[in-house]
């Protein structure tokens, strides 16, 4: 099943939602509007162990129009892609404004402002969104918020690139309705141009022609300048050489292709997603590098996480002490360093950029504790091994290509 926002959907469910026949539907109006006048309907849930958690801050409902006009535009250098340097970490923002999975209430607001503040402080450039994350876009806003609220230099400002992910919803299923939804995000940014956009995922598994237009329409958005880098998430080797060959012949460079990628999932260097990666020159961004919680630490069989979460990794609690144990003597060889600190220490020794959220301070602190050392190759090796003893891995991404 898939977790979208306030609505649980299986396989099935997406699969008659994203039928030719609903699409057909959804999209009379005229001139790529993205409005429709779908009924909403819950779904019933089924018991299945590939729960998708990676887009469950996704809403199947039409976004309302958000209105910036009350929001002064960000003034900034612009960032310049061809550089590819978004930092050796980055911040994912799918918990700032997700209250289903994440739990999050306006109340936060302040914590995050003070977590965003830090982030910058401390020289992290790469803050990452999705136009699905929270009702109405609100990790969007909260971030057009706080980069406009940060008390700090203006160089420092000047560093910082904001991405977001634009979801491929039934009803958009022509160019200009991508190239409408950049617009959009970049009005909840406040700003002109959004540093990268990216596709969500691809609708390769379950609409392929709906692909066309996710291609065209992103392409259309960097060459209107509404975006300045494109980027991809949850594509496989496969589907990455064919977008890339389209992108190649419109002249459009692709920057970064974001991936489920940690010790409890390492499919993408070992299916071909990374060689992939490194043979067409694309970054690598690791999203959920703490396994959405599970290489901290605090969560075991006698203590699952809460709600979804427990319920879609409880076959990965019992064997997942022994690697734990690993990591500890590994961060215990560095001075102490805390189970989060090598997970994501391992993620940037694989060559990736690791996101991993922060709702408060000391969260985000724990991660920048992952910066200034290194394991060596024969401690990776090791980590690589005791992972593979667990013997089970989390679910990968129901969207996730080949």
């Amino acid at each position: 099943m898939v977790v979208c926002g306030n609505f649980v959907l299986t396989k099935t469910m997406m699969a008659r939602i994203c039928s030719s026949s609903f699409l057909r539907s959804v999209c009379a109006s005229k001139n790529g509007s993205e409005t429709n006048n779908c009924s909403k309907k819950q779904p019933t849930s089924q018991k299945r162990r590939d729960v998708l958690i990676g887009l469950s801050g996704a809403s199947l409902l039409p976004k309302t129009a958000y209105s910036n006009a009350s929001s002064s535009k960000i003034s900034q250098q612009p960032w310049n892609p061809s550089q590819k340097d978004f930092g050796e970490i980055g911040l994912g923002c799918w918990s700032w404004g997700n209250s289903f999975v994440w739990g999050y209430e306006e109340s936060m607001d302040d914590e995050l402002q003070r977590v965003f503040n830090v982030a910058v402080d401390r020289g992290v450039r790469l803050f990452d969104s999705a136009d699905s994350y929270g009702k109405d876009g609100r990790s969007e806003q909260l971030l057009g918020k706080f980069i406009r609220e940060y008390p700090g230099e203006d160089e420092k400002k000047k560093q910082i690139i904001l991405a977001t992910k634009f979801a491929p919803y039934p009803w958009r299923v022509t160019s200009k309705s991508f190239v409408n939804a950049a617009k959009e995000s970049a009005k909840r940014f406040g700003k002109d141009k959004i540093d990268l956009g990216q596709l969500h995922w691809s609708t390769g598994n379950y609409q392929p022609l709906q692909e066309g237009a996710l291609w065209s329409g992103i392409a259309d958005a960097y060459e209107e300048g509404i975006i300045g880098a494109v980027g991809l998430s949850n594509y496989g080797p496969k589907q990455l050489q064919k977008i890339h060959k389209y992108m190649s012949q419109r002249g459009v460079p692709i920057s970064t292709l974001q991936v489920q990628y940690h010790l409890l999932s390492r499919f993408p260097e070992l299916n071909g997603t990374k060689e992939t990666c490194d043979e067409l020159g694309i970054k690598l961004i690791a999203y959920s590098p703490l396994a959405l919680g599970l290489l901290t630490g605090k969560y075991s069989v006698a203590n699952p996480p809460p709600g979804l979460r427990g319920q879609a990794y409880k076959g990965v609690l019992p064997p997942l002490p022994t690697l734990l144990e690993t990591m500890r003597e590994v961060g215990d060889a560095h001075g102490g360093k805390s189970l989060p600190q090598v997970a994501l220490n391992w993620c940037m020794c694989k060559d990736t950029v690791p996101i991993p959220g922060a709702k408060n301070v000391q969260q985000l602190e724990d991660n920048l504790g992952a910066l200034g050392w290194r394991l060596s190759a024969a401690e990776v090796a090791e980590l690589d091994k005791a992972a593979e003893k667990v013997g089970v891995s989390t679910s990968q991404n129901i969207f996730q290509t080949a």
